[in-house]
């Protein structure tokens, strides 16, 4: 038995296509969000955090002046901002990403683990 849904203009089967080729694409951008680095920064750049685009931290960095034994909570405030940013940039370049690949209408999710 044939497929109804093929043979629809625009139908079924043209949407199908898309979620497929959305698919394709998407599994190119988590590569690419995977290799793709930002940084966050906080007090000046005392401290520096880099995560992927995926948000997985590969990279902290403190000065050695905002080392203060007397004073950790400043540090500890410092690395939350750094790390809030750096989260927020990847979060940001996901969705940037993910709007160049998804068809309209689609969101910025998609199903099966993808981001």
């Amino acid at each position: 038995m044939a497929n109804p849904f093929g043979k629809m203009p625009g139908g079924l089967g043209d949407l199908m296509k898309q979620a497929q080729k959305a698919m394709s694409d998407a599994k190119v951008v988590e590569v690419e969000l995977a290799q793709a680095r930002v940084e966050g920064q906080a007090g000046g750049g005392l401290v520096r955090i880099v995560v992927t685009g995926k948000c997985e931290v590969v990279e902290v960095k403190i000065a050695k002046e905002a080392v203060d034994p007397d004073d950790v909570e400043t540090l500890e405030d410092l690395v939350t901002v750094a790390a809030r940013e750096a989260i927020e940039k990847a979060n940001n370049l996901r969705e940037e990403k993910l709007k160049s690949v998804m068809p309209a209408g689609m969101g910025n999710t998609l199903p099966g683990g993808f981001f």
